[in-house]
């Protein structure tokens, strides 16, 4: 015969055990029902360092095809390749805008800026630029020569400039503007120019 104790103590661990799975299936339910708040993954650029300057940017006008020249007062760092970063991230902030005359898709954003002697420039942009990027001839001509204009007007030297997504080489930009090579500083340069004379 068992004792009455141990019964005692098996019903009251039975019990336990049935109020610890109702507790369980209750916090499950709960966090299923919780909204999941979205965070945001992307690292935390530094601070820039450094006075503010006017530069020029050459931003691109979906309306009339055009590219004009525009002055921005923006900190910049003393380091060359940084104030190269610091510029396009400023062009690539007047896009995001929602009164922007060239939309650029959500999330867009210029990861990293090298600049490689002699006079070579490569722009590593997110997957999220390209992959969200409007595609057609003249809208991915405009986002190409606005950028390429933008630092070569603002960095002297630069020749070439490649242009990576996520460091990576891709074909098109999407599925028009080739980004396979480097581009030449001055044959974009010449485009940029007769952009601008179709103000």
């Amino acid at each position: 015969m068992i004792p009455r104790h141990f019964v005692i103590a098996i019903a009251v661990l039975l019990i336990a055990v049935l109020a610890l799975s109702g507790y369980a299936w209750h916090m499950r339910k709960t966090a299923a029902s919780t909204p999941v708040a979205s965070t945001d993954t992307r690292p935390l650029a530094p601070p820039i360092a450094g006075p503010s300057e006017q530069v020029t940017l050459f931003v691109a006008h979906d309306t009339d095809g055009s590219l004009r020249a525009e002055s921005a007062q923006i900190p910049m760092p003393s380091g060359r390749q940084q104030r190269a970063e610091e510029l396009l991230r400023a062009l690539l902030s007047l896009y995001l805008d929602k009164s922007s005359p060239h939309v650029l898709g959500a999330g867009a954003e210029v990861r990293a800026v090298f600049l490689v002697d002699p006079g070579v420039a490569v722009i590593d942009l997110n997957s999220a630029f390209a992959d969200k990027h409007r595609s057609g001839v003249l809208v991915e001509e405009l986002t190409v020569a606005s950028l390429i204009h933008t630092i070569s007007a603002n960095t002297p030297g630069i020749q070439k400039v490649k242009i990576l997504v996520d460091g990576n080489e891709r074909d098109t930009l999407a599925g028009h503007a080739d980004l396979s090579s480097f581009y030449d500083v001055t044959a974009v340069n010449q485009l940029a120019t007769q952009l601008q004379s179709t103000q």
